[in-house]
Formats: structure tokens, C-alpha cells, sequence
């Protein structure tokens, strides 16, 4: 609960002493202070005993002031150096040492509201004494009851532990009593203040106070009231300043000069401390003069606090600021248990080193703002772009297009839900990736011992039967191809560059789908949603699932990395309070392919950029890049994940709100529509962090990564069908009819094969065979014949309608009336009633001779 709420109980001075002198009588409680060594005298054995001291001595002796709730300070980097971006704090308050503090304050605190602290031993009987005549006579007036710096920082100490407890209900009943004005709590204050003049100096009671106390407007302690209040630091204080903070604490609500209306209240106890530290000779006249023809007016400089994630510095990195702080929260170094971690991490004091890169976070934000508008309003679009660090899992970017705002109701252009990360770090349930989820039926593939250069049909087709966990599955599925036309064979790396569904339908039908979700497991890809499992059904090789960006680009890192995955990482290093290292997050990595594959697959997907779906993406420093492309059926999610060797980018766009509205159908008021600009959009991306974190070449794949363990079709045109089909059995190959087509071979004999002879196949594989009717006779060589030569030749292949064109091609004087072309041409397969036309040379200018016949 807020500090303004459970204050409200401080804005009248304590007057429950009164009652408690009435309780006690005067000499009853002069000798009750004597005996529990409220004086500086160590308290005397042989207590009489009475029902007072019998109530005393049953109350607890001691109190810690304990570690007081401060501000968490995150760094990031910006141009390589540490830069700090955020504070983030349950309670605004920077804690001071004794010697950090102006003497002023110290001063305004004593006389203001315990002359005698440096001599009495917590309690000061005289002032308790004094109080109770005042309260008999009608008033405390500003003595604030007895109390002296001790029982306030008692009862404050009570007040921090009750804002600690974990429910509301149990806070506002642990903070009404640690400010109820019972004689039992007055006791108690008393007895615990005796301890704590025991346990601790003078100087650590003075600073502990200092440092506890609640100046109003959600500020805590001398220091953040300093800053909050002067915009200057409480080492440095005027007199007029110090007592002005001073005059806060009995007051907060009424006396805080966060508001101009609080002003003449805070100046009249103002007043009355200078006076006090006059009298006390820590003021000169000139001084106090100074000081008392002052307003607040004069000095006040209201800065308000720049806290949370809202206030990080650097353009769009108020959701990293928002992830790195859960993950914090997640850290063993705060903590066995999350109660022990959430404690800790509200007690503060930690300076958490975090992975941003605020310049490369910022440019991605601009790219974002200028390609993914946050304004539309034709749809909700969202977009995302997020950079993962090869070999360390590094997250060095978590940029998007909407503004961080966790109001419970935003602007259009903001949001509360981060669009990089899980559920569980304020992100959705993920999106649907699309062909970027292909990547892992290439890895298995690869995986078995399949090759790139291995050909697959990439017709759509109908596939019934599937391997799922090692048992036979079945379910007709006969995907689209994404481009219209799209058919024929494959090789699997062009077929990879040009995302082809059914190709990959062949690839996925070779191999076990169970295993295709466990490739993406070990590259730690998971569902946005930590309760929904990965499905794995045939559909999912074209990425059906919802997974995260943040969670793609670290599995394609891994890849990049040669198949070692490294689990995202969002902090380097943490420092308590003591300026202690107490480590990071603990690199992670495992080898999730075998490098040989993962060379293979990025390989591949080095064509999507160089001539594929992403052509465009391709940055102009020439650097080596691989990416995958992805797009949903009714492309309402849009991806593009790529990497150097160096640095892993995955970008995302999409309906936010569950619509199907197509993004190739929405302009983007820049340069074409949504989808159109994904690839440019990427390049502006990945460029500054290309500059910032300068890549090699990728390892180029082994020749066995090419070929597999492919089988070459071989040539069987001419064999009949029969030896064929024994030719194909022998290289392991699958035998399929074609059935006859048109051609002047022997009626059976072998024509063509699809795939053609040459091409890689896994074993097993089918192909379709085609075998001649016989129905057609080549056309024989005529040209350069006579007239007659000619016709007597064609006819005696079969051929007898034989025409001559009228037009004759140009001569040479020789060679006129003789044949100059054929139609059909030579070679070429014609059926026996085709008419063949003859062309002849006429003269000179192409006109008929006269002599032809």
C-alpha cells in the first residue's frame, strides 16, 4: 500500500503519553524510567514489582534497524561503455552514510525534535514528563508528545516492516498498529527505543533516522527528499532547506512541498526548528535571519522522480527494462525462494549490468516506427524486432513498434504487453511463425543423412500416411504452395531459398515428426503460452505454433553458432548494495545439431537472401547473412529471422488482436505495403549491429552435406519397362508408371523419368517412368537436298503428306530449289499424318526460281 495512504496517521503529534502519565502518576513513572535505565545510569537490579512493570517487562527488548528499501540502478552499454538507463525502487530512497549527511539536517533533526539525544539513553524522561503536564493542561503543542529521534526511528522501523508483508490486508493491519497511540504501544516503543540506544551508537540512530523516515510524495529518506524536493543532494543543504525537510516528518501529508498549497504549513514548523536550532547556537544570527526571510518558494526546485521502466533512457527500452527486471527477480544471487528474491529485490540497493545495447535498441526503434506505424488504424498492428548475440546468447536488442505503457488504459499507440517475450514476462502467447519454422525440418533432414542437392516434389500433393514417434500416422494433408505456379521438382536447397510447402511436406514425410519438435526443443524454441506444448502435427512443419521473436532469433543464434544453442541472456552482472559482485546469468549453451548440419542448413538458407523469398535483406557492407522467411496462410503474421555469424535479428509483424487482415494488402506509407517491406526492413535492422559487431564468413558445408546419402537416378531411356524397373529397384529407387506418351521409339521403350536421370533422391524414393506408343517418326535431315531427294525420304520413313512452302529463303546462286528448313524440325518427333512442310532456296532476293519444280 501506498506510503500516502497509510500515512494519514502521522499528521497529529502522539498524544498517547498523556494518558500513560495518568496511568502511571508522576513519581510512579519517574522511578519506572529509573529502573529500566531510560537514564544513562545501566538500569538497577530489584525491580519492585507492579502491574506496570509487569506489562513493560513482557514486551520485546529488541529492534534492528535493519537494511532499509532503496533504489536498483541498471546499466547497459552505449559505444562499448557501461551507461546507467533506469531506477527502478519500491520506495524512493538513496541511503546515506553519517558523513554524507549536512550537519545542517542533523542538526534541524536534534533540536527540531530531540534536544537532549545526544545524552539520554532512548527515552527522555524529562520530555515524557513535560508532555504529560502539557497534555493535562489541554495540548502537546509541537514537542510531538515525548517522543524522542530513537522512538521515532522506532516506530518507524515498524512502519518499513509493515510495508514489507506480502498482502494488503496484512499491511494496513501491521501499519495501523505500528501507529496506534495505546498506552501498550507507547510501551513498547519506549522498551524497544532502550534497546536500540544499547545496540547501536548515537551516530547510527541519528543516520538510521535520517534515512527511514517518510518525507511525503513517495519519497523516503533526507537524501531522496534532497533530490526530490532541491533537485540537489542532502550533503549540501541551507538551514532554511534542512528545516524545511524536517518540518515534513510529523506532517507528511500536510507539510511536503510537493504542492504549493503545503507551503505556509511547512514554513510555521520550519520556523520553530530554526528557532529551536538557534537557541542551540548551530545557527549565527546573520544565519538565521537569512533563514527566516526565506519561503519555500525561494528554494524549492520540485523534480519528480524519474523511476521504472517508463522513465529508462534510450529510445524503446522501456521493455527490456520491464523483461530484465523479472528476470532479476528469477535470480538465485537474490535469493533461495522468490519470497526471499522478492524481498531482497524490494530492500534494493543492486546495480544490474544489463546486455542492451541502447544505440543498436534505438535505431531498431526508429526503423519500426518509420516501416510498422504505432498510429494504424486500419488494423492492430504490431511489430518486433529482437537481436541475440552468437555464441553467448546475448540479448542485445527488444525493440517495437508500440510505446511501453502499463496503464490499465493506454493510448492506441502504447502498450502493456510485450510483444518479444513469453507469457510470462508480460509477453502474449506468441505468433504463429510461419516458413521460419521450416528451419527445423531442414536440420532433420539434414540430420538423417540427407543432402541439399536431394530432389523432392514440390507439386502440391496429398500425403496420408506420416511417422509420428516412431509409429505410422495417419491424415490426408496436401499444403498450398505460398506462390501460384509453383510446382515441379526441388532440389531442397533452392526449394529451402523459395520456401516451398510441398516440398517441405516431402521432406517432413521422410522423416519422424516428433523429431522435427524435438530439433526446435534443443534450439530452445517453445510456446509463447510455458502451458502449451509444441504441437507436431504434419501442419506444424510450416509453423503452426505461437512461439515468441525473442525465442526465434535465439534458436536461430544457435545456429549460427554451428549448432550450438546458448540460452537467452538479458543480465551480465549484479552488485548488492556493499558494491559486491555477486555474478550474472550463468552462459548456457549446449550443441543442439552437429555443426557439419548446421553449416548445411545456413548454407541453404544463405540462398533465401542471395535469390530467395528475402532477396533485399542482404545489408550493403557485403556481409555474410543467412535468414528464413515466414508467412501465415492468410498472411497476417509476417517474418523475417536471419543471422550473421556474429548476430541473430528475428523481425515480426502482425495482427495483434487475432484478425486475419492480410499485410500485403495495407500500405505502409513509405515504400510499398507491410509484408512488401519486410526484407528492406530487416537490412536497416541488422546494419548497425553488422558495424557494432563485425562478422566473418560462414564455415562452408563438407560435400557429404550436399549429396547425403542420395542415389543417383540413373539413365534407363531406351530400356523397356521391365529392365527399367530392375535398373531403379537396384539403386534402391521406387518404380512408377507414367504410362505411354507419344514418341517414335519401339512402342514400350523407356522415354524419360521424372526426376530425370542424374538427380539426387533419397533411397526409397519414387520414380515415375514414361515409355513410348510408338506412334510418332523422327523427322529425318533433308536440308541441303533436292526437292525430290527429300519427299522420297520423308516417305519412306512414313511420312506422306508432304507440302512445299511458298516462301523461299534467300540463295546463294548454287544451292536454289533445294530444302533450306523442315517443319516440324529435324530430329523432332511427328506423328505419321502430320503434314511436313519443306522450305526452299529461291535466288539471291528469296523469290521463287523459275525452274523449280
Amino acid at each position: 500500500m501506498s506510503a500516502q495512504k497509510t500515512s494519514a496517521s502521522r499528521t497529529k503529534p502522539v498524544s498517547a503519553v498523556g494518558a500513560f502519565v495518568g496511568f502511571v502518576g508522576f513519581s510512579v513513572l519517574a522511578g519506572l524510567l529509573v529502573t529500566i535505565g531510560v537514564t544513562p545510569a545501566i538500569a538497577v537490579a530489584g525491580v519492585t514489582t507492579t502491574s506496570t512493570i509487569g506489562v513493560f517487562e513482557s514486551l520485546p527488548e529488541y529492534i534492528e534497524i535493519g537494511d532499509l528499501p532503496q533504489r536498483n540502478e541498471l546499466y547497459a552499454y552505449q559505444g562499448g561503455k557501461s551507461v546507467h538507463f533506469a531506477t527502478v525502487y519500491d520506495q524512493n530512497r538513496q541511503e546515506l552514510q553519517y558523513d554524507q549527511i549536512s550537519d545542517q539536517l542533523k542538526n534541524a533533526a536534534i533540536d527540531g525534535e530531540d534536544k537532549r539525544f545526544w545524552d539520554h539513553g532512548g527515552v527522555d524522561m524529562t520530555s515524557l514528563v513535560r508532555a504529560g503536564v502539557g497534555s493535562v493542561a489541554g495540548g502537546l503543542g509541537e514537542s510531538g508528545g515525548g517522543s524522542t529521534l530513537t522512538m521515532q526511528l522506532v516506530r518507524n522501523i515498524k512502519m518499513q516492516q509493515a510495508l514489507e508483508l506480502p498482502t494488503e490486508k496484512e499491511r494496513l493491519k501491521a501499519y495501523n498498529e505500528a501507529t496506534e497511540t495505546t498506552i501498550p504501544r507507547k510501551l513498547e516503543e519506549m522498551k524497544l527505543a532502550i534497546g536500540l540506544a544499547k545496540k547501536y551508537s548515537k551516530k547510527e540512530i541519528l543516520t538510521g533516522y535520517l534515512n527511514i523516515a517518510y518525507f511525503g510524495d513517495q519519497t523516503y529518506g533526507v537524501q531522496a527528499a534532497a533530490q526530490h524536493y532541491y533537485n540537489k543532494s542532502a550533503t549540501d543543504l541551507t538551514p532554511a532547506e534542512a528545516a524545511s525537510i524536517l518540518a515534513i516528518v510529523q506532517s507528511p501529508n500536510t507539510r511536503n512541498l510537493a504542492s504549493e498549497k503545503n507551503y505556509a504549513a511547512n514554513q510555521a514548523r520550519r520556523d520553530v526548528i530554526l528557532k529551536s536550532m538557534y537557541a542551540q547556537k548551530h545557527l549565527t544570527k546573520e544565519q538565521y535571519d537569512q533563514a527566516i526571510a526565506s519561503k519555500p518558494a525561494d528554494y524549492v526546485r520540485l523534480t519528480e522522480p524519474t523511476q521504472g521502466c517508463k522513465a529508462s533512457v534510450g529510445d524503446g527500452s522501456q521493455f527490456f527494462c520491464d523483461y530484465a527486471v523479472q528476470v532479476v527477480k528469477e535470480m538465485s544471487q537474490l535469493g533461495s525462494t522468490q519470497k526471499e528474491r522478492d524481498t531482497a529485490w524490494r530492500n534494493g540497493g543492486y546495480t544490474i549490468q544489463t546486455t542492451l545495447d541502447i544505440d543498436a535498441n534505438a535505431s531498431q526503434k526508429q526503423t519500426l516506427n518509420t516501416y510498422d506505424n504505432k498510429a494504424e488504424t486500419r488494423l492492430k498492428l504490431g511489430a518486433a524486432l529482437d537481436s541475440v548475440e552468437v555464441g553467448t546468447g546475448r540479448i542485445l536488442t527488444m525493440a517495437q513498434n508500440k510505446d511501453y505503457d502499463q496503464a490499465l488504459k493506454s493510448p492506441p499507440t502504447s502498450t502493456s504487453i510485450n510483444y518479444s517475450v513469453d507469457k510470462k514476462y508480460g509477453g502474449g502467447i506468441g505468433f504463429q511463425v510461419g516458413s521460419t519454422y521450416k528451419v527445423f525440418t531442414l536440420l532433420e533432414w539434414l540430420k538423417a543423412g540427407h543432402g541439399l542437392n536431394e530432389v523432392v516434389n514440390g507439386t502440391p500433393h496429398n500425403t496420408s500416411v506420416w511417422t509420428h514417434c516412431g509409429e505410422p500416422s495417419y491424415g490426408n494433408w496436401a499444403p498450398k504452395n505460398d506462390s501460384p505456379g509453383e510446382k515441379g521438382n526441388y532440389t531442397v536447397a533452392r526449394a529451402t531459398a523459395l520456401s516451398v510447402n510441398a516440398a517441405f511436406a516431402s521432406m517432413a514425410a521422410k522423416l519422424d515428426l516428433c523429431e522435427i519438435k524435438k530439433t526446435a526443443e534443443d534450439l530452445g524454441v517453445h510456446s509463447g503460452d510455458d502451458k502449451t506444448e509444441l504441437n507436431s502435427y504434419p501442419s506444424s512443419i510450416l509453423g503452426t505454433n505461437n512461439i515468441a521473436p525473442l525465442t526465434m532469433a535465439a534458436a536461430y543464434a544457435g545456429i549460427a553458432n554451428n549448432g550450438t544453442f546458448c540460452e537467452p541472456i538479458a543480465i551480465d552482472n549484479i552488485k548488492d548494495a556493499d558494491g559486491k559482485d555477486l555474478g550474472g546469468q550463468p552462459k548456457s549453451c549446449k550443441q543442439a545439431v552437429d555443426p557439419s548440419v548446421a553449416q548445411a542448413a545456413v548454407y541453404a538458407m544463405k540462398g533465401t537472401i542471395s535469390g530467395g523469398t528475402a532477396v533485399g535483406a542482404q545489408t550493403y557492407d557485403g556481409t555474410e547473412l543467412f535468414g528464413k522467411t515466414g508467412t501465415t496462410d492468410d498472411a497476417d503474421q509476417i517474418w523475417l529471422v536471419g543471422s550473421s555469424s556474429r548476430v541473430a535479428t528475428a523481425y515480426w509483424q502482425g495482427n495483434t488482436d487475432g484478425s486475419k487482415l492480410n499485410l500485403r494488402h495495407y500500405s505502409n506509407g513509405v515504400n510499398g505495403t507491410y509484408a512488401g517491406a519486410r526484407a528492406g526492413v530487416w537490412r536497416e535492422a541488422q546494419t548497425p549491429l553488422n558495424a557494432a559487431y563485425p562478422a566473418g564468413p560462414f564455415q562452408a558445408p563438407d560435400s557429404s552435406s550436399l549429396r547425403g546419402n542420395g542415389v543417383t537416378v540413373p539413365d534407363v531411356s531406351g530400356k523397356s519397362a521391365a529392365d527399367a524397373k530392375a535398373a531403379l529397384a537396384a539403386a534402391g529407387l521406387n518404380y512408377v508408371d507414367g504410362g505411354a506418351q507419344p514418341g517414335a521409339e519401339k512402342a514400350g521403350t523407356v522415354t524419360s523419368t521424372s526426376p530425370s536421370s542424374g538427380s539426387l533422391l533419397s533411397k526409397g524414393s519414387s520414380v515415375t517412368v514414361y515409355t513410348s506408343d510408338g506412334s510418332q517418326i523422327v523427322v529425318p535431315s533433308v536440308p541441303g537436298k533436292s526437292l525430290e531427294d527429300a519427299r522420297a525420304q520423308l516417305n519412306e520413313v512414313g511420312f506422306t503428306n508432304v507440302d512445299v512452302s511458298g516462301d523461299y529463303a534467300k540463295g546463294n546462286g548454287d544451292n536454289q530449289c533445294r530444302v533450306a528448313a523442315v517443319d516440324p524440325g529435324v530430329h523432332t518427333n511427328a506423328g505419321k499424318d502430320s503434314t511436313i512442310t519443306l522450305t526452299l532456296y529461291g535466288d539471291k532476293n528469296g523469290k521463287a526460281p523459275k525452274d523449280c519444280k
